[in-house]
């Protein structure tokens, strides 16, 4: 096997527990330094909470794993400053193309509209991802990384959760206030508190290779059913980082996984698909069955779950670390406010509420998107067969093609932490959705909407060409002091003498995408997504949404 990436290895250190022989209690302790924990811990650590990482191994994952990064995943890391690298080392691309046989059926575009600051998509191996993540972590003092350190048991008490850890060193004991579980998809925290997922895994398998080529395939998602080179089954190209392409060939049931990782078997389906004259070198290779499933709950107790450990999809639509990201990115901000006594235990139950729908709308993605793929009978596969002939030339039946429907951020249409719309309003922003990016200006600054809205709440006040009426802007600054903080901004369409917190609407893309009268006012909150908006200001509904939103 080829390789061009070279593994950190991260020193492992005694804790202060071992060298003092105490038992320490910490705030917040995260159980996984993979993407999902990272996240969790520099959310927190950004937010003022010293938080304790705890990981088994000394180093990233092994092999590229994840490989797509959606926009709202990205939006979230470039809030905690880790995006840009990702971006810049990434494989930016927004354009995925369909295939039946040798012929090009159809091709979407994920992202048609300008303006936006974060891509569609990048393609990025997660080696470089939890390397970035984790160099991020070390710049604050407050994320205590440890490494080559395994939980061995968990045991919830009223106030706090006890952790047995093993090291090189031996076996000691740390508390915490809270733990997160972010320890994968065979999470051993699981396990201990003896959950179990719900859902079905899928009687198919398919191989994952990563060749190192230099090849002219463009910078696209590229999906064959029944190519020629692997008849009646599928492929899926993506392009990585490095020169580094990842192949998926779907296997079928009753193929061994063992040994279909063998470069014996691997090398001719590579060569099948590529060329015989194609020089490659293959560097990673594993075999995955499809799995749709998750807890019924992602909190218990003091101890919550987030990513693989609370939920697993199938590989198509890149689901999976985009699903975790969102769960970190919502907890953490409830879990702040709880924690400085702003908000009651209960909102922590919203967490779970809000990303078991989000969990449930994923899995039903991706059980669609498996049973297109890997037909159960021959009806089915007739049917999908059709739909592919047909797809060619009828933009109807475009829709029912299903190669992996991409990874969409998901709307909390039925959150008890949303304010109804009592005005009618046009678009997508409704409450429980994620805000949408808009090019704007800040005192003569060209920048970006979502950097505006930073990691609290913000009440945002369309003045249109006007300035915010006095009155307005002396009652949310009344309103930005009280029990549940938060900032406002104004948002303009007429440049004049800017104010420090007034942005001006570039090209009116907040006027179109928030469908915008002068007036409008919206609630964001701290994990960017809406939750209430009104045509006209009203401190009491502002206030009363506040309350609502921080679950009083």
């Amino acid at each position: 096997m080829h390789s061009t990436y070279s593994y950190p290895k991260f020193a492992y250190t005694p804790s202060e527990e071992q060298r003092t022989g105490t038992v320490k209690r910490h705030p917040v302790v995260v159980v996984g330094a993979g993407p999902v924990g990272m996240t969790a811990a520099i959310d927190l650590a950004q937010k003022g909470v010293p938080v304790v990482v705890l990981d088994d191994d000394d180093t990233v994952s092994i092999g590229s794993r994840a490989v797509c990064y959606a926009k709202r995943a990205l939006e979230v890391w470039d809030r905690l400053g880790s995006a840009q690298r990702m971006i810049d080392k990434g494989v930016i691309w927004k354009i995925g193309k369909v295939f039946h046989g040798d012929k090009q059926v159809y091709q979407f575009d994920l992202l048609p509209e300008p303006d936006h600051k974060n891509p569609a998509f990048i393609n990025l191996q997660q080696y470089y991802l939890e390397e970035y993540l984790i160099t991020d972590a070390k710049k604050t003092e407050r994320v205590d990384l440890r490494w080559k350190s395994r939980v061995l048991s968990v045991k919830p008490m009223s106030d706090h959760v006890v952790l047995q850890v093993e090291t090189p060193d031996g076996v000691y004991a740390l508390e915490a206030d809270w733990v997160i579980a972010c320890d994968g998809a065979k999470s051993s925290i699981r396990k201990m508190l003896d959950l179990d997922f719900v859902g079905e895994v899928f009687q198919d398998r398919f191989l994952i290779a990563d060749v190192v080529m230099k090849a002219d395939f463009p910078a696209e998602r590229w999906f064959w059913f029944d190519p020629p080179f692997h008849q009646k089954q599928s492929t899926l190209l993506h392009m990585q980082a490095d020169n580094v392409w990842r192949i998926d060939f779907q296997l079928g049931w009753g193929a061994d996984p063992e040994e279909e990782k063998k470069p014996e078997r691997v090398i001719p389906r590579l060569k099948a698909m590529l060329g015989e004259d194609t020089a490659f070198d293959l560097e990673w290779v594993s075999v995955y069955t499809f799995q749709c499933r998750r807890l019924e709950n992602f909190r218990k107790g003091r101890v919550f779950f987030a990513g693989d450990s609370a939920h697993q999809v199938s590989p198509f639509g890149a689901r999976g670390a985009n699903s975790g990201v969102p769960d970190a990115d919502n907890l953490v901000w409830k879990l702040k406010l709880v924690m400085d006594g702003v908000a009651p235990d209960s909102l922590l139950d919203t967490y779970s509420d809000e990303r078991v729908a989000a969990a449930k709308e994923n899995l039903l993605n991706s059980t669609r998107s498996t049973d297109f793929i890997t037909p159960k009978s021959e009806v089915s596969r007739t049917f999908r067969d059709a739909v592919l002939n047909l797809a060619g030339e009828h933009p109807f039946a475009r829709s029912l093609v299903n190669s992996g429907r991409l990874s969409t951020p998901t709307t909390y249409v039925d959150s008890r932490l949303n304010t109804p719309d009592s005005d009618r309003f046009a678009g997508n922003m409704v409450p429980g959705a994620p805000a949408t990016d808009a090019p704007v200006e800040a005192q003569g600054q060209a920048g970006w909407l979502m950097d505006k809205l930073g990691g609290g709440f913000v009440a945002l006040y369309y003045a249109g060409g006007d300035a915010v009426p006095a009155e307005v802007a002396e009652r949310l600054d009344a309103l930005a002091k009280g029990a549940v903080p938060f900032a406002w901004r104004a948002v303009t369409n007429r440049r004049r003498e800017a104010l420090p917190n007034e942005l001006l609407d570039v090209n009116g893309r907040f006027e179109e995408r928030y469908d915008a009268t002068p007036g409008t006012l919206y609630l964001i909150r701290p994990d960017q997504h809406v939750a209430g908006r009104w045509r006209t200001f009203d401190a009491d509904k502002l206030a009363a949404a506040l309350n609502r939103a921080v679950g009083l």
